[in-house]
C-alpha cells in the first residue's frame, strides 16, 4: 500500500514536469524561448514545443498586422505654415529576437515607430508647400516616408507595412487668419466676375443700341423712299389730272382747301381782292 502511494505520487510529479515543459504556440503567434533570462530559441511555426522546467520560460509575440494610431504632431512645411499631422501605421513582427533584445514589447515598439515615422514626416512634408501637400503629392509623400520607417525599423525586427495621414490641419491660431484670407480671396474673385461681368453687358447693350439704330435708320430710309415714291406718284397723277382740266381741277383744290381751313359755324369777313378765295367772289 505504502509503495503504491509513492508510485502515484511520483507519477504526479512526473506528470507536471511533462506538462510544464510543454507548451502551444498558436497560429497568429510565435515564440521566444529564454533560459535563465537569455534568448536561446525562436519558434516561428504552430505546434506543440517543450521547454526545460523551471530554466526555461516563454515569450509569446503576436505575428499578424498591428495597427498604431500615434498622436497628432506638428511639423512645418517649406513654405514655413505649421501643419498638425494625425496618422497611423500598420505593422508586425518578422523578428523576435531582435525585437525583445531592442524594444522588449509592443509598448517599446510602438515608442520607436513614433520616433521614426515622426522624423520621416518631418522630412518629406519639410521639402514641400501647404498647398502641394494638400492637393498634389499626398500619395508619394505617403510612399516614401513608408519605405523610408520600413528600413529604419528593420533594425528593430518590425516591418512597416503601411503609412497613412488621417488629418493634416492647420493649428487652431492659424486657422482664424487661414479662413479670413480664404474669405477674401473669394471675395476678390466675386469683384472680378462681377466686373467682367459688367463689362460683358455693357458690350451687349452697346451692341444692342448699334443694332437697334441701324435698324431704325434703316427703316426710316425706307419709309422715306416709299414715301417719296407716293409723293412722285401723286405728283404724277395730280399733273395728269391737272393737264385734262386746269380750270376744274383749280376749282376743286380750292374746295378742298376751303374744307380744311375754315370749321363749321365760321363768321368769314373777306376783301374783294383776296386770291385765295377768289371763286367765291365770282357770282359765276
Amino acid at each position: 500500500m505504502k509503495n503504491m502511494r509513492v508510485i502515484v505520487i511520483a507519477g504526479v510529479i512526473i506528470a507536471m514536469v511533462i506538462l510544464s515543459s510543454l507548451f502551444q504556440v498558436d497560429q497568429r503567434q510565435q515564440a521566444l524561448v529564454l533560459q535563465l533570462g537569455k534568448p536561446v530559441r525562436v519558434i516561428a511555426e504552430p505546434g506543440l514545443n517543450y521547454k526545460l522546467p523551471l530554466l526555461q520560460q516563454v515569450i509569446f509575440f503576436d505575428r499578424r498586422l498591428l495597427v498604431y494610431d500615434a498622436a497628432p504632431a506638428e511639423i512645418v512645411t517649406s513654405d514655413k505654415k505649421n501643419l498638425v499631422v494625425d496618422n497611423y501605421s500598420k505593422w508586425r513582427i518578422v523578428d523576435p529576437l531582435k525585437f525583445y533584445q531592442t524594444v522588449k514589447n509592443v509598448a517599446g515598439a510602438q515608442s520607436r515607430l513614433d520616433d521614426i515615422i515622426y522624423s520621416e514626416f518631418r522630412v518629406e512634408l519639410g521639402k514641400e508647400t501647404l498647398n502641394d501637400i494638400v492637393a498634389k503629392v499626398r500619395t508619394r509623400i505617403m510612399k516614401t516616408v513608408t519605405a523610408n520607417s520600413n528600413k529604419a525599423a528593420a533594425d528593430y525586427g518590425i516591418e512597416v507595412v503601411d503609412v497613412r495621414i488621417k488629418r493634416a490641419d492647420l493649428p487652431i491660431e492659424n486657422e482664424r487668419h487661414v479662413f479670413s484670407r480664404m474669405q477674401a480671396e473669394r471675395q476678390r474673385q466675386a469683384k472680378k466676375y462681377r466686373s467682367e461681368g459688367e463689362e460683358e453687358a455693357i458690350k451687349i447693350r452697346s451692341q444692342a443700341e448699334k443694332e437697334r439704330t441701324i435698324i431704325l435708320a434703316e427703316a426710316y430710309r425706307k419709309s422715306q423712299e416709299v414715301r417719296g415714291e407716293g409723293e412722285q406718284k401723286a405728283i404724277a397723277i395730280y399733273a395728269q389730272a391737272f393737264q385734262q382740266d386746269e380750270d376744274f381741277y383749280n376749282f376743286f383744290r380750292s374746295l378742298q382747301a376751303y374744307e380744311k381751313a375754315l370749321a363749321d359755324n365760321s363768321t368769314l369777313v373777306m376783301g374783294s381782292g383776296n386770291e385765295f378765295f377768289r371763286y367765291m367772289n365770282k357770282s359765276d
